[in-house]
């Protein structure tokens, strides 16, 4: 029938493919191969997810930049009517300070209308008379409990 020779080739042939074969089988089907593509699979989704949102950031920001813009010229278009009606219906000193505040001057008041004189500080933080504490301070009525008049308990009975 066959000579041993054709035989021993024919095994060693079967051999050689099928170990290729059970090689290729096994990585494939292997669990490491498969948390790989697992991982891979998620870090794409997390690349494609990362992107969307880096375009949602840049969309909200461009839409906040145009908002911002459309409340600034909201903002000029007001003080440019206040200040045309107060030309209109002010006094002239009034009318002079917002033109002037029109022109680019930072404040209406200015270092030489201002005198350390007409700053005081406030009122609940200064002391009400020598020796006592303001209001606001954090020793302020505790020893003062006969000043207030309690409520009258509920009676029982």
């Amino acid at each position: 029938m066959f000579s041993l020779y054709t035989l021993i080739s024919a095994a060693v042939i079967s051999l050689v493919v099928g170990c290729i074969i059970g090689a290729l089988l096994s990585r494939v089907l292997s669990p490491q191969e498969q948390k790989a593509k697992s991982l891979e699979t998620k870090l794409q989704d997390a690349e494609n997810h990362l992107t969307e949102y880096q375009q949602e950031v840049t969309e909200h920001f461009a839409q906040t930049a145009k908002l911002v813009n459309t409340l600034t010229e909201s903002y000029r278009d007001v003080h440019e009517h206040l200040a045309s009606d107060a030309l209109k219906l002010a006094n002239v000193d009034i009318s002079r300070q917002l033109l002037k505040n029109a022109e680019g001057g930072d404040e209406l008041l200015t270092e030489e209308s201002m005198n350390e004189s007409d700053f005081q500080p406030p009122r609940d933080w200064a002391p009400k008379t020598p020796g006592k504490e303001g209001t606001l301070s954090e020793n302020f009525g505790l020893n003062e409990e006969d000043e207030y008049p309690k409520p009258d308990a509920p009676k029982v009975g």
